[in-house]
């Protein structure tokens, strides 16, 4: 019944940017923290970004801290990770994800608190 659909991944060179959707269907955002999640082969998942379900709070991890905002269409049941100065090492496979959590909480640490996972969506960043 929960669904959450990652879209707008691609190819792109180093300084580019892409924006980045997830799309939920099965619950309101106004009740569920979103995180931004991506992992590279080999590598263990790391926490990109998060939204509260207020829309109030917001957290980047330290690698994306100034090159990528997390934002909300709640009309469309959609958030957006808009990813600018792109680098090699934002390369690999993102997903979002759902919680329940406080209004005013989410994290980008903890994925064990997300419950609903994407099926995720290819960033890749290569000159």
């Amino acid at each position: 019944q929960v669904q959450l659909v990652e879209s707008g991944g691609g190819l792109v060179q180093p300084g580019d940017s892409l924006r980045l959707s997830c799309v939920v269907s099965g619950f309101t955002l106004d009740y569920y923290a979103i995180g931004w999640f991506r992992q590279a082969p080999g590598k263990e998942r790391e926490g990109v970004s998060c939204i509260s379900a207020s829309g109030g709070s917001k957290q980047y991890g330290d690698a994306v801290k100034g090159r990528f905002t997390i934002f909300r269409d709640s009309a469309k049941n959609t958030v957006y990770l808009q990813m600018n100065s792109l680098e090699p090492g934002d390369t690999g496979i993102y997903y979002c994800a759902a919680a329940r959590l406080r209004a005013d909480f989410c994290t980008y640490v903890a994925d064990t608190v997300y419950d609903y996972w994407g099926q995720g969506t290819q960033v890749t960043v290569s000159s």
